[in-house]
């Protein structure tokens, strides 16, 4: 079921549409195959149907969202082939910021990390997947403004969107958040001793856990997965 979002004057509306539908697609609330009926959402978010139309160009872009002329919008199915590159570059954009982060993160900046590992586990006690998963972004992204670079995780969370259904759909058995966590320690312990070597190391761990975890996650939903 979606959650029921409000729209608010602090950002344009288009964007707050796109997240908020980016958001349901992650999750699963609007599944895989499903159609985006423009008239619907423009109902549900009280809006006109220009800013749905501008937001579905961007979960378009995303790779969320396909258009079929005179059939309508759908929401894609899962592309393995995309996931991995999305974790390939995600990777190489990563382990350069980490890297540097140990070098150069300063107290402040390791005590809003280690703050962070302090949500994620309330997050994880509490089984919150959804709140785990922003927690496991906020966490990463706070790593890229360590270094003031908040550009390196924008270029990320520009192309990870297909990564983060499989995330989600992993949370529950192949990659708990109590596992997730442990790696997160990992590599903020790595930037505490400054060591960069050690943070890439820990990072790479981390994100190849993605290729692990996709393969039983196809299988056992296998009609939400584009079929090669």
């Amino acid at each position: 079921m979606s959650i029921p979002y409000t729209i608010t004057a602090s950002e344009p509306v288009n964007q707050q549409i796109y997240r908020f539908l980016r958001q349901d697609i992650v999750t699963c609330a609007i599944h895989p195959g499903a159609l985006l009926s423009e008239k619907e959402v423009s109902t549900r978010f009280n809006v006109s149907r220009q800013p749905v139309r501008e937001a579905f160009i961007k979960l378009a872009e995303a790779g969320l969202v396909q258009v079929l002329p005179q059939r309508g919008t759908f929401v894609r199915k899962i592309s393995a082939q995309r996931v991995a590159d999305g974790r390939f570059i995600r990777e190489a954009v990563e382990v350069a910021v980490v890297r540097r982060a140990a070098l150069q993160a300063d107290p402040a900046a390791l005590a809003e990390l280690e703050h962070n590992l302090q949500l994620q586990r309330l997050a994880a006690q509490r089984h919150d997947s959804q709140a785990f998963l922003l927690l496991d972004d906020e966490f990463h992204r706070l790593i890229a403004q360590s270094i003031q670079c908040e550009l390196a995780w924008e270029t990320v969370e520009n192309i990870k969107a297909t990564m983060d259904r499989v995330r989600f759909l992993t949370l529950s058995e192949v990659s708990p958040p109590e596992s997730l966590i442990e790696q997160h320690q990992l590599i903020y312990q790595a930037i505490v001793d400054g060591d960069a070597d050690a943070a890439e190391s820990a990072l790479r761990r981390h994100l190849q856990e993605m290729i692990f975890s996709i393969t039983p996650i196809a299988e056992q939903n296998s009609e939400w997965f584009e079929q090669v």
